[in-house]
């Protein structure tokens, strides 16, 4: 008889619930499970881990068997599918759905205040110049938010340009301390560009370009895109940026959680 017969509780009610909401067990950890069982009972099971492990991957292995692959989300305009959130597994590499519905949740959660640029943005920018872009905004008046977020993918690696609208300022983040100086300029005259289109004299000089320095940087090659989404959240939601690499596994467990869930946890 195992330890979970023992205190007639099992995780397998809750994993199965799991399984169905998330479509998967990449989000899944051991504190989700012991937590799940402490408000069940009103007990602490800290010192059964070992037990339930056992029994979790006995149970994770029985429902794995049977993966589900037509599991999907929806919001808005944004579709993810198993095949996008398995970008959050391990050291994956995020793919473009994942950041741009993730910055629709930003959006939501600051109630428009801050506004997210789709991360095909700064390519179209590149291609085509002002006028590949204009109609990007032709519903959304920048002038009127706080905060740009602007990702910015270069081959293989991720960064953030923000834009900071009350005090003319763009903000360059790279969890590597690269600099690419030119997609900061890039955007220096999008911005100066659009503020003439929309008539804005006020935003038509006095910019400055800044380097942050002695931000959180990741100490591998593929957590760049966690990197900028997580720099994202806290700057949104005026966050210190305090976390490091070691954090990444736990970030790319919530992520995956907040964009099932269609929202940003607390």
């Amino acid at each position: 008889m195992t330890f979970l017969v023992k205190v007639s509780v099992s995780p397998s009610e809750f994993l199965e619930l799991f399984y169905v909401t998330y479509g998967s067990f990449i989000p899944l950890s051991e504190t989700d499970v012991l937590e799940h069982l402490k408000n069940k009972c009103n007990t602490d099971f800290i010192d059964k881990k070992l037990n339930i492990h056992l029994e979790v991957l006995k149970y994770k292995a029985g429902l794995a068997s049977i993966p589900m692959n037509c599991f999907k989300v929806d919001y808005n305009k944004h579709t993810l599918t198993l095949e996008d959130l398995s970008t959050l597994d391990d050291q994956n590499w995020v793919n473009d759905q994942v950041i741009n519905m993730y910055g629709e949740l930003i959006m939501e959660a600051t109630e428009h205040k801050v506004h997210f640029f789709n991360s095909f943005f700064h390519r179209q920018l590149v291609a085509k110049g002002y006028e590949g872009v204009k109609r990007w905004t032709k519903k959304v008046d920048l002038f009127s938010k706080s905060l740009l977020l602007i990702p910015i993918h270069l081959e293989i690696h991720w960064s953030l340009i923000t834009v900071d609208m009350a005090n003319h300022h763009i903000h360059y983040y790279d969890s590597q301390g690269i600099v690419f100086k030119y997609t900061i300029e890039n955007i220096m005259r999008y911005i100066l560009a659009e503020a003439k289109e929309k008539k804005q004299a006020t935003y038509q000089n006095g910019w400055k370009m800044i380097i942050n320095k002695g931000i959180p940087q990741q100490k591998n090659d593929s957590d760049c895109g966690v990197f900028v989404l997580e720099y994202c959240k806290c700057l949104a939601l005026k966050e210190p940026l305090q976390f490091t690499q070691d954090d990444m596994p736990k970030v790319r467990k919530r992520i995956y959680k907040e964009l099932c869930d269609c929202k940003l946890s607390d």
